[in-house]
């Protein structure tokens, strides 16, 4: 069978992250979404996004599909659901779509005429953009016992200092050096060739993925990911890192969700708790406002290719677009527009070609090139978010 996941209709709560992926490559947990789904259903599975992201993430459609709402995570209980799905019958959870057997094309597809099977077990799903940190415990579980089952862990040194050692899974090629891991409050992941430097103290859950680094001295409070690639330093709690950023030197980090290819300063921090403990609200791209979140706790959402300068004041419930560059004294606004260039003294446009310079030397540093397809990516979003430039 051929599967397909479907950004859905709440692609755009989850932006600035969907600016430059597919919502199925949003991670949470220890994987992203594609890479959940393929674990459990044994398969490559393609994506249907928006058009100017389709050349990066090309979709593979064959004769009989079933198509998946990316926003919803797979268990053992709906995957099941999924595969035994027949021709013109279609998951739903409450309101919402989860997956569908179709041998039509998108534009013909009429679930009014499906036969509809409803989920009742809990699962979960990214609907907002904060959801991503707020589900993080439950996911990276989750992903630990679906990557580590019937597996042995690599040996802990002995200069570790582990508490419940069981709960705890260094994959081969890691490296951990005279730190404490305490697995008493959830599982810790440590993937391949990652390191976790000297001094570190981490409680779980945590997920430190391929190639990663926690640098010295460092104290992470679950649930936290640090995606493939990045590094992360400094006091961090209850965030994800997306993979290749970097925050690698002291100063907070909470609640908050960093995209790919971004970098903060050193002692960069953000506040994730309003001085009068009031709702937190976030800037909403669909309405152009500020909505509520629910949370008391929020930080920084921080889209790709977004770097700030050192010693950077990021204010409770801040959101800063793709390719933005922060840097100077003050707190700046809680929104800031996707290619932007200033901070609190004001706003500039960051021009294209000079986003493009920094982008292709800081990609060629981990041996990747920024290709056109990339290029094409960030034009679009450049001109699709000029409106949000109004300095």
């Amino acid at each position: 069978m051929n599967y397909i996941l479907f950004d859905g209709p709440f692609r755009n709560n989850l932006l600035p992250f969907t600016f430059t992926r597919p919502v199925a490559d949003i991670r949470v947990g220890i994987l992203t979404i594609r890479e959940k789904w393929e674990k459990f259903l044994g398969c490559t599975i393609t994506t249907i996004t928006e058009d100017y992201l389709s050349d990066k993430y090309p979709m593979v459609e064959l004769d009989e599909n079933i198509m998946i709402n990316a926003s919803f995570l797979p268990n053992m209980e709906l995957v099941e659901m999924v595969k035994n799905l027949k021709e013109n019958q279609a998951i739903f959870k409450d309101e919402d779509v989860i997956a569908f057997f179709t041998k039509e094309t998108q534009e013909e597809v009429d679930l009014d005429a499906y036969e509809a099977i409803e989920f009742n077990s809990n699962v979960l799903k990214i609907e907002h953009t904060w959801d991503i940190f707020t589900i993080n415990a439950e996911a990276i579980e989750t992903d630990f016992n679906l990557l580590t089952k019937g597996r042995q862990s690599q040996d802990i040194p002995e200069i570790v200092h582990c508490i419940n050692a069981k709960n705890i899974f260094i994959e081969e090629g890691a490296k951990v050096e005279i730190a404490v891991l305490n697995a008493s409050t959830g599982p810790i992941y440590i993937g391949e060739n990652a390191e976790v430097m000297e001094a570190c103290a981490i409680r779980g859950p945590f997920a430190l993925c391929d190639g990663a680094i926690v640098k010295m001295g460092a104290k992470i409070y679950g649930p936290t990911t640090v995606g493939p690639y990045s590094k992360v330093g400094g006091e961090v709690n209850n965030s994800v890192i997306f993979e290749n950023s970097n925050k690698g030197h002291d100063g907070f980090l909470g609640n908050s969700v960093i995209g790919e290819w971004c970098n903060l300063g050193a002692d960069t921090n953000n506040s994730n708790l309003k001085n009068n403990y009031a709702e937190v609200k976030l800037w909403d791209y669909n309405t152009e406002g500020f909505a509520k979140t629910g949370l008391q706790f929020c930080g920084l959402m921080m889209g790709d290719h977004s770097k700030c300068g050192i010693n950077t004041m990021f204010n409770t419930g801040t959101v800063v677009g793709v390719s933005a560059n922060i840097f100077g004294s003050g707190f700046p606004r809680n929104f800031v527009p996707s290619f932007s260039w200033g901070g609190h003294k004001g706003f500039t446009t960051y021009l294209t070609k000079k986003a493009f310079e920094v982008a292709k030397v800081v990609m060629s540093r981990r041996n990747i090139e920024f290709t056109d397809q990339d290029k094409a990516i960030l034009e679009h979003v450049f001109e699709d978010t000029k409106t949000f430039r109004r300095y």
